[in-house]
């Protein structure tokens, strides 16, 4: 499938002081794995060599990274399946999936010997799931072709970039020499409901804007052509969770990372279904025993206070303050309970 792979480095990088060294963690363990060389801390100025933002103040490079075009991905693996006469049916309606791994749809029921649930976010709208995850939306917006600012900034190695906010910032150029800019900075989901706001919300894509042109001053007067949102889909850990309820296998929880993960959740789902158990299906993300989110409505009414609270700390230390102690106690909940929200 040609998806416009580009294989470059990518940077983890703060864009306030209360961001530096926030990489520490992964670059000590690299170095206990024995992979010096895999993430390495660099300063602003190293930083700023491969995107001279004036937002950035240091960073990490990870040296193995990619990045595809989404949608000719999908597209093309798409097409792979329809060469190999699989049959795909687009936009049937699934009403219930038993356990038998049957498949009732408005139209009529599939029998089959396993089934795979494989479909993000809106897992957490079948029976028994709902406790598994949490969703909210994150916005990109995209800019017209602007290589002649790529050649200024320096950006021209084809880096992905991420900042360390709690909500992330996170950048990349294209084939055509734009630039996507994303924020995880949207609405949480009611009880596994995907509501429009969380594909397309104005005031998101607005915020997310302003940050584009803040991180690059230099675009400001230039168009942004295209922006669109959709939710992500959360485990209580950040970790994808594989698994089986009789013959339905499930993978979710890839927590807006899921185009390499999804190769070995591939690997893992091919095994549950066809009923074969190795070092994959060992693994621990298989059958995890882990945390839940609280029931409806406590996990949005305290999802969305949390995540304001998030909104503001991030804000705060933006504009180089320290976030208020009420804010500051609120934003903190998830990681004194050990859960983890959407970013």
């Amino acid at each position: 499938v040609d998806a416009w792979c580009r294989v470059a480095p990518m940077l983890h990088v703060a864009s306030t002081t209360s961001q530096l060294n926030a990489w520490s963690e992964i670059v000590r363990a690299s170095r206990e794995l024995g992979e010096r060389d895999e993430v390495v801390a660099i300063s602003a100025d190293e930083v700023r060599t491969s995107c001279d933002s004036p937002l950035f103040l240091g960073g990490a490079r990870f040296r193995l990274n990619a990045t595809v075009q989404p949608a000719r991905l999908a597209l093309g693996l798409r097409a792979k399946l329809l060469e190999r006469r699989v049959r795909i049916h687009e936009r049937t309606q699934v009403m219930r999936l038993q356990r038998d791994g049957g498949v009732e749809t408005r139209t009529g029921r599939v029998r089959t010997r396993s089934a795979v649930l494989a479909v993000n976010s809106r897992t957490s709208a079948f029976p028994g799931y709902r406790l598994s995850l949490a969703a909210a939306s994150s916005h990109i917006v995209l800019t017209e072709p602007v290589p002649e600012v790529l050649q200024e900034l320096g950006w021209t190695g084809g880096e992905a970039i991420v900042d360390s906010r709690t909500l992330v910032h996170y950048m990349r150029t294209t084939r055509d020499g734009r630039i996507a800019f994303g924020w995880g900075g949207g609405t949480m989901g009611f009880d596994g409901r995907v509501a429009r706001r969380q594909e397309v919300d104005a005031s998101v894509i607005s915020r997310t804007r302003e940050s584009l042109f803040r991180f690059f001053p230099q675009l400001r007067g230039r168009r942004v052509t295209h922006a669109w949102g959709g939710p992500i889909d959360v485990s209580p850990t950040h970790l994808p969770i594989f698994g089986s309820r009789g013959r339905v296998h499930h993978g979710f929880g890839f927590t807006g990372n899921g185009v390499g993960p999804s190769y070995l959740g591939g690997e893992i789902l091919a095994r549950l279904a066809l009923d074969r158990r190795d070092e994959r299906t060992a693994l621990a993300i298989v059958e995890p025993r882990g945390k839940l989110f609280p029931p409806e409505p406590f996990r949005y009414v305290g999802g969305s206070l949390i995540r304001r609270a998030l909104l503001a700390k991030d804000a705060a230390e933006d504009a180089g303050h320290e976030p208020g102690a009420a804010t500051a106690v609120i934003a903190s909940l998830p990681r004194r309970l050990g859960l983890r929200l959407p970013r």
